[in-house]
């Protein structure tokens, strides 16, 4: 591996295991201690990891986020079993929203089988694989494009978002937790999510659990202004009844 290839693997793979020993990724890479060591060096200067004794875990302040490609290896189970589980909350006819994301995509993958619904959506892979469902009415936000992501971000895309009433919308993540509610580090996305609590008369929050206690420097909302979360059942106990106890709906799906 070239050493930007490198640090790439442990940034990805320390995102599906959260901690990791320096001694795994000796073996998985099959290279040195020295060099796993100076790579995440690189990693901790970047803000993306954080070393610990013996190993490696995630930086709770996300400053970047995993390109949709590398996201969508990641946790394959969990998204799919929350995209089954958030079809049944959708109604014949009604306008549905899907935010950009791999777990959304599942969602997608779902609700193509399905007949009399709009779906509306800035995510151009979700486009695409939606595209043939010629049963379906299809809209795209358009927009500044996020390359890595696939996506449309930005005014231009939030502004079509205000012209539409939205049944239900699934918002995406990639850091959510309690004290700092759902944020990003790209100040870019927040205007999008911001305005679907405005336009959309149930906004449910879909993300599996390895992304809570993460936080992004832009802050969308806090949690209790969605009216539901769906994530898998690795949740631990504690955090599930702290959030019930805030009153909201949350689905935890068994994967």
């Amino acid at each position: 591996m070239l050493p930007s290839e490198r640090r790439d693997f442990i940034y990805r793979y320390v995102h599906e295991y959260q901690t990791v020993s320096i001694n795994d990724l000796v073996e998985l890479m099959n290279v040195s201690h020295m060099t796993v060591r100076r790579d995440i060096r690189m990693l901790e200067e970047e803000g993306k990891v954080i070393g610990i004794s013996g190993g490696v875990k995630l930086n709770d302040a996300l400053r970047q986020e995993l390109s949709w490609s590398e996201k969508a290896r990641l946790h394959h189970l969990s998204k799919r079993a929350i995209g089954k589980f958030a079809n049944t909350l959708v109604e014949d006819g009604q306008v549905v929203y899907l935010d950009a994301g791999t777990t959304t995509f599942e969602i997608a993958r779902v609700l193509g089988e399905r007949f009399n619904l709009t779906i509306v959506t800035n995510d151009f892979s979700i486009l695409q694989y939606l595209m043939n469902k010629s049963q379906l009415n299809l809209y795209h936000t358009g927009g500044q494009v996020d390359k890595r992501n696939y996506s449309s971000v930005g005014n231009t895309a939030a502004m079509m978002l205000k012209t539409l009433n939205i049944d239900i919308a699934f918002i995406s993540t990639s850091s959510w937790d309690l004290l700092h509610g759902v944020s990003t580090p790209h100040e870019e996305k927040v205007q999008i999510k911001q305005i679907l609590l405005d336009v959309a008369r149930r906004c449910v929050l879909v993300s599996d659990s390895s992304k809570y206690g993460k936080y992004g420097m832009f802050r969308v909302c806090s949690l209790n202004q969605l009216h539901d979360i769906i994530c898998d059942d690795h949740l631990s106990q504690d955090v599930a009844q702290q959030l019930t106890e805030q009153n909201i709906n949350l689905y935890l799906i068994k994967s």
